[in-house]
């Protein structure tokens, strides 16, 4: 398990960017199961929608790259480098995500190049999936 300052060593993503806040479970390379508590006081909700609290679908999709980022991250060749979201597949939004919710990020890598990958993304609240996507890395 990865705890928000071991996250911050691996990921150069701070405040309000940073989308994950907890690593359940890790294999380097291969998968990632993470959490990010959705909270009202994040200041998308102060216009996504007043009165409507919803999290934004693309804020569920960077939630799951950070958390495959920090699957490839980990693996020794690319220690130090940076993970770039290179793009968005077959993206699917089932279930809003609202304030007080936890999303349960699960990354499964399915591919990957010397300097670029692609994964299966899934994010569940509860047993509830809310949003699935595949995604393609680029290693810098």
């Amino acid at each position: 398990m990865l705890e928000a300052e071991e996250i911050m060593t691996i990921l150069p993503h701070r405040y309000p960017m940073l989308m994950v806040d907890r690593v359940l479970a890790l294999t380097p390379g291969e998968r990632v199961v993470a959490i990010k508590n959705v909270s009202m006081n994040e200041a998308i909700f102060q216009g996504h929608f007043p009165g409507n609290p919803t999290f934004p679908g693309v804020f569920e999709l960077e939630a799951l790259a950070q958390a495959g980022a920090i699957a490839l991250l980990t693996l020794p060749e690319f220690k130090g480098k940076t993970v770039y979201l290179g793009g968005i597949s077959k993206a699917k939004f089932r279930k809003m995500v609202r304030p007080g919710d936890t999303l349960r990020l699960e990354v499964a890598l399915t591919k990957r190049l010397a300097n670029a990958g692609s994964g299966d993304a899934k994010a569940y609240v509860g047993d509830d999936l809310a949003c699935s996507a595949t995604l393609t890395f680029a290693i810098q």
